[in-house]
């Protein structure tokens, strides 16, 4: 399932990529706080590059930069929470939210997880490594994913999805390191974030389908939450 969780083909509905924009533009008025300038702000300057494969409008992009940074006069006031438990049958889940009002946040995030566990600051996060996660396209037939690795500088790296899409781990001080050197080994960068990746992921095997029917039903209605940034579980196929 890879360190970050997605819904099985839900770029295929419109809603769905609605709250695509809406997870990026937060993104990107988080990173802005910090210049508005993509040159000079590398975490602006990813955000920017995975809303722009994405085909996020213009307009959309250039107001979340500006707001971000302060220009329109607006105050963006996002708080950053972390909620980590199980979702059904003891798969570990850690959940990044982004929100400019904790109390609904958290009173949700106990709603959603009746379904599951939620647990306290460290019931499931010694089990999951703090990284960068890079998700990358092969440019060229003869790219080789390992040898990209180590010349760029990656710690890791998970085989092509039925996508293409390739992920590079990366320690989380290297993540635009890395994502700047990508492209000269023959991979296209798709996005670059910090994110959690599972160290003893539940096998997707291990369950049987009405199991397996739970647990992502369980993470599609975390994923579809308004404050949820990423949806990390450690699931495996």
């Amino acid at each position: 399932m890879g360190a970050q969780w997605k819904a099985k083909h839900k770029d295929l509905a419109a809603n769905a990529k609605g709250r695509l924009f809406g997870k990026l533009a937060k993104d990107i008025m988080i990173a802005a706080r910090h210049g508005a300038d993509p040159g000079a702000n590398s975490r602006l300057r990813l955000v920017i590059e995975q809303a722009r494969k994405v085909s996020m409008p213009k307009d959309t992009l250039d107001r979340a930069i500006k707001k971000g940074a302060g220009l329109t006069g607006d105050t963006v006031h996002f708080e950053h929470a972390m909620y980590e438990g199980f979702a059904p049958h003891r798969v570990p889940v850690m959940v990044e939210c982004l929100t400019d009002n904790l109390n609904r946040a958290a009173s949700e995030m106990r709603v959603l997880f009746r379904k599951g566990q939620l647990g306290t600051s460290g019931t499931v996060s010694w089990d999951f490594a703090h990284v960068g996660l890079i998700e990358a396209e092969s440019a060229t037939s003869g790219a080789d994913a390992e040898l990209a690795a180590i010349e760029a500088g990656a710690q890791d790296f998970e085989a092509a999805d039925e996508e293409g899409v390739t992920v590079f781990i990366t320690d989380h001080a290297d993540l635009d390191v890395v994502s700047r050197a990508l492209p000269a080994q023959g991979f296209n960068v798709v996005s670059a974030k910090l994110g959690y990746k599972p160290k003893n992921p539940v096998s997707a095997g291990s369950l049987n389908a009405e199991q397996l029917e739970e647990v992502e039903a369980f993470l599609a209605a975390l994923d579809a939450n308004e404050d949820v940034q990423n949806v990390f579980a450690g699931l495996a196929a």
